[in-house]
């Protein structure tokens, strides 16, 4: 993790600077007037770990990795507060599920491997933007003839990090099924020569950059990419070697020893103590969202936008 520690320290200083230059791009005071926001989120959840990926040996764990195929459904709710004009704070909600799996790609290893999985993703995050340029301006609020206001201008560019608490439950399927996988110890977690066994909750950084663009005096839509890396290589129940399947059965059951193993060809590459995960770089994933704001900072019946007759002005 110091290679991420490292880059979250370099960006945080960039931040600072451009904090310094503010004045460069909202020098006004229209800032203060989106302090608080409630949003909305919907968008793709795509799954980065040991399953899946491109057609080549291993994989990045990377947006590189991307399986289109796999991408799902997902979405969130949260509330912003901007405390300083290119600085704000965010607190967010977000549930949806990943998957991946082997039968994607045509590696010949993992292809054969033949491994898939799904799991719910539920996370709550905190994060801090640091605003790379703003644009803010408040219009005219009515519409007289002979006096001409100016349009309402809220655009936003924006980067952030933070810390995300998650929790996750890989799931295989059999039978159009959905088996649990964590009660099953597929890699034989817990028995002489296996891995210790996971938690089903962890943590994870995230790294991001957003637009957001006005729509209204009170909305504003913008488009998020996030990179969540966390701290488990057990998301997709993938991460250390093959256990003796005669074991797994005996101590956990028959499903136990068919999830551990599913192979499809090449039989022989994935025998006990053969390696089945990377156990070195831990499990990611990525969001890509619409978001949908809302400023709550004051109530419609207060605001109002001052005008100047065949001009502009600003507040």
């Amino acid at each position: 993790m110091s290679k991420y520690l490292f880059l979250f320290v370099a960006l945080f200083l960039n931040w600072s600077l451009l904090g310094q230059l503010s004045s460069n791009f909202n020098s006004s005071k229209n800032w203060s007037l989106n302090k608080k926001e409630i949003f909305f989120t919907i968008g793709g959840t795509h799954f980065l770990g040991d399953l899946g990926g491109l057609d080549r040996i291993g994989t990045t764990k990377s947006p590189v990795d991307i399986d289109w195929n796999m991408s799902r459904l997902g979405g969130g709710l949260g509330y912003r507060y901007r405390f300083r004009p290119m600085w704000a704070w965010s607190a967010q909600l977000y549930g949806g599920f990943l998957r991946g799996d082997d039968a994607n790609t045509n590696e010949i290893i993992r292809r054969s491997r033949n491994l898939s999985f799904r799991s719910p993703i539920i996370e709550f995050s905190n994060r801090i933007e640091a605003i790379l340029y703003a644009r803010e301006t408040r219009g005219a609020r009515y519409k007289i003839q002979g006096l001409r206001g100016f349009r309402s201008n809220s655009e936003l560019i924006y980067i952030f990090s933070g810390i995300s608490g998650i929790y996750y439950n890989p799931q295989g399927k059999v039978d159009n099924t959905w088996v649990n996988l964590h009660p099953l110890r597929t890699e034989g977690q817990g028995l002489p020569d296996g891995p210790e066994e996971y938690g089903r909750l962890s943590l994870a950084i995230p790294f991001g950059l957003g637009i957001k663009i006005g729509i209204g005096r009170f909305w504003r839509v913008g488009l998020e990419i996030i990179y969540n890396k966390t701290f488990t290589d057990y998301i997709d129940d993938v991460s250390t070697n093959y256990y003796d399947p005669s074991v797994l059965a005996n101590e956990f059951g028959q499903e136990s020893a068919y999830f551990s193993n599913t192979a499809s060809e090449n039989l022989n590459w994935f025998t006990p103590g053969q390696q089945r995960g990377n156990p070195r770089d831990n499990d990611a994933y990525l969001f890509s969202n619409i978001t949908f704001l809302r400023n709550i900072t004051y109530a419609k019946t207060r605001g109002s936008s001052r005008v100047r007759w065949k001009g502009k002005t600003k507040f």
